[in-house]
């Protein structure tokens, strides 16, 4: 049953991956918006559902520990994983007037939260003013992205497929993409839960699995989709999924988490995981906002950064952390 899950859970993240960037370019070309700007706001914040059910469930069972692990360790998987994977399969860059605002708020999101957490809490006052943050956000990026001709948003690599979805109309487009999210949320978890068993059947300890493969698991749906658009040349829609999913994830599931429970930072996170977020961020913004390209050597850097930051996880729990 445990490989049956695991089997499955692919099966649904690639099918789900392939349904969420099929109907997303689509509903962009039919809305006459980018599919940087879908990117954002459906796709990066649906791909982040599991990060959110995830944070929810430990702060309604009392571990506000893992919401704060959750959220750090997603966002530096969406830049230095899902980012690292995207320029593997297709080398890409991205106009700086496409990104320019999304990548300062990103920046901005993530000092904040920095700032927050070397503090050492996070309380209900500081979720209430994030969740305000992310709905005025959308509802600008929205209203801007409508007075501006999508052309001069798309990447210089959006010279991709033009999908065919003349069969559809928006409402099919959209029920496209849930479809979409759904199947790619449902394998994350299978894929998850299958992969858990596995570890505990080979004696991986649980705090292993939860800093490893819980925290990798719930970024799958990003990675899933991320891959599928890198694949068909979509790079504007991937790097809006990780945008767009790193941003909601700082104030969207920290807002939320923070009403129900105060999310304490422990030594460790302070002293090693905040840096590490804000060193990962901060080392992409020359390739946002200076129109660098991503090669495939830039992905293997960004691979072995992430490899090593889980190693380190691995270093910590036996005791070699500082």
């Amino acid at each position: 049953m445990t490989y049956t899950l695991i089997i499955l859970g692919l099966i649904l993240l690639l099918c789900g991956g392939e349904a969420v960037v099929r109907g997303s370019v689509s509903l962009a070309q039919r809305l006459g918006v980018s599919p940087l700007i879908v990117g954002l706001t459906i796709v990066g914040f649906g791909t982040s559902l599991p990060e959110m059910v995830v944070s929810v469930n430990a702060a309604l069972i009392g571990s506000p520990g893992l919401v704060v692990g959750n959220v750090i360790g997603s966002n530096i998987a969406n830049i230095l994983l899902i980012l690292g994977v995207a320029a593997l399969i297709a080398p890409f860059s991205i106009h700086p007037t496409a990104v320019r605002r999304d990548a300062l708020v990103m920046i901005a999101a993530t000092l904040i939260y920095f700032g927050l957490g070397m503090t050492g809490r996070i309380d209900v006052l500081h979720g209430t003013v994030m969740l305000l943050f992310i709905v005025g956000y959308i509802a600008f990026t929205l209203r801007e992205d409508s007075k501006v001709n999508s052309a001069s948003t798309h990447s210089d690599c959006d010279k991709t497929e033009k999908l065919d979805g003349s069969a559809l109309r928006t409402p099919g487009f959209f029920g496209l993409v849930m479809i979409g999210l759904i199947l790619v949320v449902v394998g994350a978890e299978w894929l998850v839960t299958g992969s858990t068993e596995l570890a505990m059947a080979f004696g991986v300890p649980e705090e292993v699995i939860g800093l490893s493969i819980i925290a990798l698991g719930t970024s799958l749906p990003e990675l899933a989709t991320s891959i599928v658009a890198a694949y068909r040349g979509h790079s504007d829609l991937c790097v809006g999924n990780v945008l767009g999913s790193n941003i909601f994830n700082l104030f969207g599931i920290t807002g939320v988490t923070a009403l129900l429970i105060p999310l304490p930072f422990s030594q460790k996170i302070m002293q090693f995981d905040l840096w590490v977020l804000l060193i990962a961020t901060i080392i992409l913004l020359p390739f946002l906002l200076k129109h660098r390209k991503l090669y495939r050597l830039v992905g293997v850097i960004f691979l072995i950064a992430y490899i090593s930051f889980i190693a380190c996880q691995f270093a910590g729990m036996n005791g070699t952390m500082p």
